[in-house]
């Protein structure tokens, strides 16, 4: 197993449960987090999609136990941006050459996504042995997951996009799956509504969820 894939590992130790967020406000930054990390999940994924994501990680990793990572890297300018603000770990919705060649010069992690076998092994060629599978349920979701443990033995994956309560636990039963990240603990109106109590609620449900 190389540096890469043991240092995403050990990042991952303690949950396998990714709050993928989408922070829309500063002020939301801190609490949002605190509420995640004392349900019990301290891995966060803030993604690139809100002009004051960067920010938002810097000040999420004040929360004491908060491991925060980026989401929504695109490229290599992404990742210098996101490892500037101090990421843990960066996480891409797919992958290209250059991308996969930029994080392989980085100490920070990348957890490039992939959603077919193809990607899989351009990124694989580059030393890659963990990703993210995304979209997940419209990629084929467990069946798929089922599929490419078979001719790729070496790879786990943390599987993104269209999963819930209900479907994650069927995604933690498959041995190929390390994390399964997800947006449900975090309903949007709930975070308008700067609803804690029950943000942390859904978490501490999801917390509870284990891998196989």
């Amino acid at each position: 197993m190389g540096a890469r894939s043991a240092a995403l590992d050990a990042l991952f130790e303690r949950t396998c449960i990714v709050p993928v967020l989408v922070v829309e406000s500063l002020d939301d930054a801190e609490p949002l987090a605190r509420a995640l990390v004392d349900a019990g999940l301290p891995v966060l994924e803030v993604t690139l999609r809100t002009p004051v994501a960067l920010q938002a990680i810097e000040r999420m990793r004040r929360v004491p136990g908060a491991i925060v990572g980026a989401g929504t890297v695109l490229d290599a300018r992404d990742l210098d941006a996101v490892a500037r603000a101090g990421a843990a770990f960066a996480i891409s919705p797919g992958a290209t050459p250059a991308l996969l060649r930029a994080g392989n010069g980085h100490v920070m992690p990348l957890l490039p996504g992939i959603a077919t076998a193809s990607d899989l092994m351009v990124a694989r060629e580059l030393g890659y042995r963990r990703f993210k599978f995304f979209p997940a349920e419209s990629s084929g979701g467990v069946a798929a997951l089922r599929s490419l443990a078979g001719p790729f033995g070496d790879v786990r994956f943390c599987p993104t996009g269209g999963i819930d309560a209900a479907k994650a636990p069927a995604y933690l039963a498959l041995p190929n799956v390390f994390a399964v990240g997800g947006s449900w603990m975090v309903p949007a109106n709930s975070v308008r509504m700067r609803d804690w109590a029950a943000i942390h609620a859904l978490a501490r449900n999801a917390a509870a969820l284990r891998r196989a």
